[in-house]
């Protein structure tokens, strides 16, 4: 595949942009193809002339037949209706060789802005991603991609040909015949020109907003779906519909209101048009009448007004064409000009593999400046140990995977590993050396095997295999009729919580991490469930670099240290004995446990 250079730089990402810089930033793309969009040119223009030049041979081929009217055999001008074909397939060859240079370049651009958008779209911050919602993205994206193609066409191969056609016209009108005819034709062109460019300049906010409802839409149907569980739960069929309806009400207004303007600007095109071709064949009719002009001449301006039809028509579907790609292409580059919420230093290192130990060093951080999570926060994972922090919900347990992740960057001290901040390592690297099996364990709409298989793509077969002995998920998938390649649904919705941790186990392993990071792993699973995971969680921690981020506390006792975070700050720490010795937060929140636990049992 051929690459564009590096792409052009995003423009600022100040949510109004402009035609022309989404057109300079699409031009990088087909500049790569140099080559093929200047003989794509060459074609075009060249079957502009040779159409052009067909009505210059009628009007030869029409006087030569009037002047041998009188005469008792009428020699029919072979070389005139020779020349008459050759145009005419000329104009046909020349634009399907054209058709056929482009398409290269159209699709080539429309594969690389595809994949620099979905790129740049798996770089921004998780903020970006929770403050989005996946339907808008994805629809924006589609539209986007779609239009490209059409903008390519119409602005390079339409806009060009149609103008030298023009020019060449009035060149001809100018040179043989009155000024009038020419006049005629500037006249009706300007007219045509501004009336079509100003009404359609008040449809492009009609036309957005058109997008913007369908986007949201799109949006509320997919949210209805992907929580298709929920809306069963409670009954909600109905108000689901509602909720949809009202938005497809309110987009099926906008698009009445579109389509509206789009039948008076053609009302008002049509009517220019036939001002103009009437004043043009009164006057052609003139001057036959009165003997200036023969009968060549009023089929030669007859068939110029009609070749003139109709590129001019398409002119104004070509500009509506064109405002509309640019409105859909607009709100796919605005993704692209979204800032990077976290970026790597341009003097980055990669993180060296091997036994890491993790630091929060003094660390706070607020997702808002009004609401702060963490405060002063400051301990150290040493490498192959487990630290564990445990606290109520909303205590900033989660967010501590987060910042080590680097998915935020911290707003005072530094998270560490083996001394260096990690905001002088390359997320790549830095990601590379971390696993995590989170507390709600997302799977792809694929096999086992491609589940398993994705914490190393690149890995054999024995190793994933192995691996998924070492999380004994091996027995499960032999039971399964069609084993590795059953399929696991949307999310992973064909297993049970534990079948899925077994598999985010299996992947993690897979990764072959330095440090590992269990948020919450068991904590949506039964007891019973949990013990058999449980071992499992601990053999992949053995000999790692582990965080431990815990509700449940029988989970933790065997850490190292156990760190209690309360509103932020660090309340208690120690080992499991020395912690209930204290009887304070930790023994607290062990003893309710342990009645919860028992009421449980007992039930």
């Amino acid at each position: 595949m051929r690459r564009s250079p590096s792409g052009p730089p995003p423009a600022p990402a100040t949510g109004d942009r402009h035609d022309w810089q989404t057109i300079r930033q699409l031009l990088p793309y087909l500049w790569a193809y140099k080559g093929r969009v200047l003989f794509a040119l060459v074609c075009l223009i060249s079957a502009k002339f040779a159409n052009v030049s067909v009505p210059l041979i009628f009007k030869r081929l029409v006087d030569d037949l009037d002047l041998s009217r009188g005469q008792a055999l009428i020699v029919v001008p072979a070389a005139l209706l020779l020349a008459y074909g050759v145009l005419r397939f000329s104009t046909s060859l020349f634009t399907e060789l054209r058709e056929i240079i482009f398409a290269r370049v159209t699709q080539e651009a429309v594969r690389e802005i595809s994949l620099q958008v979905f790129h740049h779209l798996h770089a921004l911050s998780l903020r970006f991603h929770l403050e989005r919602q996946t339907g808008g993205l994805t629809r924006d994206i589609e539209r986007g991609t779609r239009s490209i193609g059409s903008l390519i066409s119409y602005t390079l191969y339409s806009i060009l040909p149609t103008l030298v056609e023009i020019g060449l016209v009035m060149g001809i009108l100018l040179t043989k015949y009155e000024p009038s005819f020419a006049a005629i034709t500037a006249a009706t062109l300007t007219c045509y020109i501004v009336f079509t460019v100003r009404v359609t300049h008040w449809r492009t906010a009609l036309r957005r907003r058109v997008n913007e409802l369908d986007s949201a839409a799109n949006a509320r149907a997919i949210d209805s779906l992907i929580n298709f569980e929920t809306v069963k739960y409670f009954n909600n069929e109905a108000f689901e519909t509602r909720r949809y309806d009202a938005e497809l009400a309110r987009w099926t207004e906008a698009q009445i209101r579109n389509q509206q303007s789009l039948s008076l600007l053609n009302m008002g095109q049509a009517a220019i048009i036939a001002v103009g071709v009437t004043a043009m064949m009164w006057r052609a009719a003139l001057g036959v009448a009165g003997g200036q002009m023969t009968l060549g001449d009023l089929v030669l301006v007859n068939a110029f007004l009609i070749q003139l039809y109709v590129p001019l028509n398409f002119l104004g579907v070509l500009y509506r064409e064109i405002r509309q790609a640019l409105t859909d292409i607009e709100r796919m580059f605005g993704l692209l000009d979204a800032r990077r919420e976290v970026a790597d230093r341009t003097d980055a290192r990669a993180l060296a593999r091997g036994p890491a130990e993790v630091r929060f060093d003094h660390v706070a951080f607020a997702y808002e400046p009004a609401r702060a999570i963490l405060h002063q926060v400051d301990f150290a994972i040493p490498a192959g140990h487990t630290v564990a922090v445990v606290g109520h919900s909303g205590s900033g347990k989660s967010t501590l995977a987060r910042l080590l992740f680097r998915f935020y960057d911290v707003q005072g001290g530094a998270v560490r590993i083996n001394g260096e901040d990690i905001r002088a390592l390359t997320q790549d690297s830095l990601r590379a050396a971390i696993g995590i099996v989170p507390q709600d364990t997302v799977l792809f709409n694929d096999t086992l095997y491609y589940n398993v298989q994705y914490g190393r793509p690149d890995a054999p077969r024995a190793e994933i295999e192995a691996a998924a002995r070492a999380a004994q998920l091996e027995d499960f998938i032999a039971r399964l009729p069609e084993g590795w390649e059953t399929r696991v649904g949307e999310r992973g919705l064909k297993l049970s919580g534990g079948e899925k941790q077994r598999v985010a186990i299996a992947r993690t392993l897979l990764k072959n991490p330095d440090i590992l990071i269990f948020d919450e792993a068991t904590s949506a699973l039964d007891s019973k469930t949990e013990k058999a995971i449980q071992a499992q969680l601990d053999a992949a921690a053995r000999g790692r670099t582990t965080l431990v981020i815990a509700h449940r506390l029988s989970t933790v006792m065997n850490a190292d240290e156990i760190l209690v975070l309360d509103q932020g700050h660090i309340v208690e720490r120690g080992d499991h004995a020395s912690l209930l010795a204290r009887n304070g937060a930790y023994a607290q929140m062990w003893a309710l446990q342990q009645e919860e636990r028992a009421a449980e049992e007992a039930a």
